[in-house]
């Protein structure tokens, strides 16, 4: 009879240690795990092809999301298929020009040569800052020069840019408008990564700037950088826009290029990005 009454004693002990033990676990454990499943928002498959068909645009889109190592993208063989990179090349301008001293930095003034150009932005004295935001075709025309065809060619070939190819010296403020240099989406988002990581052969200073200078969108939630591209010369005309997302401590790399028919298509380049990226539960 003793060890009858004994029994239930312990068993009771060893139940109390146990909702001790479980209730302070799961008040350490579960707010954080389910803090965790709220900055995952990636959904596991997704149509992006969804918002080219609603606006009537052709073309390609390619994500990568770094943490997770996942593409999500839209017309995989057109992601493949290389292009001018057009003004996306500025920021590859960007740093060469920063980097070689040819712009001290991103307030020195260039003078505009008072040509009057088809983009009321573009006429008048920037800096690089200002050239950056304007896409001013000019400015990095000017860039180019003083960089010389020798040094270009260094940067192109180090960082492996593309297909590699600036052509002649005489095309050296041409060749990424109208050829022959072209670049893949995938390629793209290769040079992004590089750039965010701060694994390209420039100075922390030269990438700090530059990636500073790219921000396009900084809310509380997230800041997204990215450049706008438009290879209006060539046909057909390629519109591009590429960057990369920094939200719930990720980084979701993007580069669009859709056909360009009129202007009235320029705007699909950024609509489409944001439209894929909440596709994705971002933005």
């Amino acid at each position: 009879m003793p060890q009858n009454r004994r029994m239930p004693k312990a068993i009771i002990i060893a139940f109390g240690i146990l909702v001790i033990f479980f209730s302070f676990s799961s008040f350490r454990g579960i707010p954080a795990h389910s803090q965790e499943i709220q900055r995952l928002p990636i959904a596991a498959s997704v149509d992006l092809g969804r918002s080219f068909n609603q606006l009537g645009i052709k073309g390609s889109i390619l994500i990568y999301d770094r943490n997770n190592k996942k593409f999500y993208e839209h017309n995989a063989s057109r992601n493949s298929q290389a292009f001018v990179p057009a003004s996306t090349f500025k920021i590859f301008n960007s740093l060469v020009a920063l980097e070689t001293g040819v712009i001290p930095n991103d307030v020195a003034v260039l003078t505009w040569d008072g040509i009057q150009r088809e983009i009321a932005a573009w006429n008048q004295d920037t800096n690089i800052r200002q050239a950056f935001k304007n896409s001013t075709v000019w400015f990095y025309q000017v860039l180019a020069r003083k960089i010389g065809h020798e040094r270009m060619e260094r940067f192109i070939k180090q960082v492996g840019y593309g297909n590699r190819q600036i052509g002649t010296p005489e095309q050296i403020d041409q060749f990424w408008l109208e050829g022959p240099l072209q670049i893949t989406p995938r390629q793209q988002i290769e040079f992004l990564q590089r750039l965010q990581r701060k694994d390209l052969p420039f100075s922390q200073r030269t990438l700090d700037l530059v990636q500073d200078i790219m921000i396009y969108e900084r809310t509380p939630d997230y800041v997204m950088r990215g450049k706008t591209g438009w290879a209006a010369r060539l046909t057909p005309s390629i519109g591009w826009f590429v960057g990369y997302l920094e939200q719930n401590n990720n980084v979701y790399f993007f580069a669009t290029n859709i056909d360009i028919r009129n202007n009235q298509d320029l705007p699909a380049r950024i609509e489409i990005t944001r439209r894929s990226l909440k596709a994705l539960g971002l933005l």
